[in-house]
């Protein structure tokens, strides 16, 4: 029992890892020229001016759910120096997830409280709460917003968090703003020509066995190594694994896991195919039929095809509310 409680401790230990891909420095890349620089071209934790008339930038993170874009995002701004907090705890930088429900209103309420304000007016007229977190940006010295799952924020008040957010990125105390989203964030962006010349994008790939195959190899080499197991053999595995995880890099990370769970659980020496197959199931809540790694022709099954449908009833409709 002892030595299962040591492994269990070390499994806690490898689920807060952070696996460095391209993908980190490409991300950085995106949020550090957003930030200006001094005489010397050392970043100073305040937003660049792109134009003459004072306009500030921002960027988009696109990617699919589980592909682990919300992870990728906190750890960027987390490992940017000029980012960390001031040494009297303000912050540098406001994050907050859409609220729901998703309205101008309130996320507004949801970011002044995210700035350390908590006696906003909820009957209080949204566009002066829009303004009252204006000035807690300026009065903070807030470099950065980032605003996550920030598609959901477009199902209403489209046309005023648009022009929110182009006031935010205009003027004295402009700053830069990050979102991060699924595709129907880009979508609704490209909307507006305004807005979308003020942002790049990064897009998550989905992940490929020829592309990602040997790294998703090696991170389950190191992660048994961690916890005394032998890694899998099954020469199709990581195959397998990525259709189960819809391709996305959060969920197969999520899917080894916890199929590390359960060879832990049985007191393995080495991870094998039927730990995952029990993990799928336990996620999915599938026959073995549907199972990825008990199918033989696993390629033909489509575990998304409830997800798919899940999220197209749940989709914005052509009208918004401004």
């Amino acid at each position: 029992m002892k030595d299962f409680v040591n492994k269990e401790a070390a499994l806690d230990a490898v689920r807060k890892l952070h696996i460095g891909l391209d993908w980190d420095a490409e991300a950085a890349l995106h949020v550090k020229r957003l930030l200006a620089r001094d005489r010397e071209g050392n970043l100073i934790p305040k937003a660049r001016y792109f134009t003459k008339t004072g306009e500030t930038r921002g960027m988009m993170l696109v990617g699919d759910p589980g592909s682990g874009k919300s992870h990728l995002m906190d750890r960027t701004l987390t490992k940017i120096p000029e980012l960390a907090p001031a040494g009297d705890g303000v912050p540098r930088v406001i994050a907050c997830p859409v609220p729901s429900p998703a309205t101008f209103k309130s996320m507004t309420l949801a970011l002044l409280e995210r700035s350390g304000y908590s006696d906003a007016n909820p009957r209080q007229e949204a566009w002066s709460l829009w303004q009252l977190f204006r000035h807690r940006l300026s009065k903070l010295g807030v470099a950065v917003l980032w605003i996550d799952e920030a598609q959901d924020l477009f199902c209403a008040d489209r046309k005023a968090i648009l022009r929110a957010l182009k006031s935010l990125m205009q003027g004295d105390d402009a700053v830069a703003v990050i979102l991060s989203g699924t595709d129907d964030l880009a979508q609704v962006i490209r909307t507006d020509p305004q807005v979308k010349r003020r942002f790049t994008a990064m897009v998550l790939p989905e992940l490929t066995e020829a592309a990602h195959g040997d790294m998703f190899c090696t991170v389950m080499s190191d992660y048994c190594a961690r916890v005394d197991l032998e890694p899998p053999v099954e020469a199709d595995l990581v195959a397998r694994v990525f259709h189960g995880a819809r391709y996305r890099f959060g969920r197969a990370v999520e899917l080894l896991l916890v199929a590390m769970e359960f060879a832990l659980a049985r007191n393995a020496q080495h991870l094998a195919i039927d730990d995952f197959a029990s993990a799928y199931a336990m996620n999915e809540a599938c026959l073995a039929s549907q199972n990825v790694f008990y199918a033989e022709n696993y390629l033909l099954l489509k575990p998304d095809a409830d997800e798919d449908h899940a999220a197209s009833s749940k989709r914005c409709s052509g009208k918004v509310r401004t």
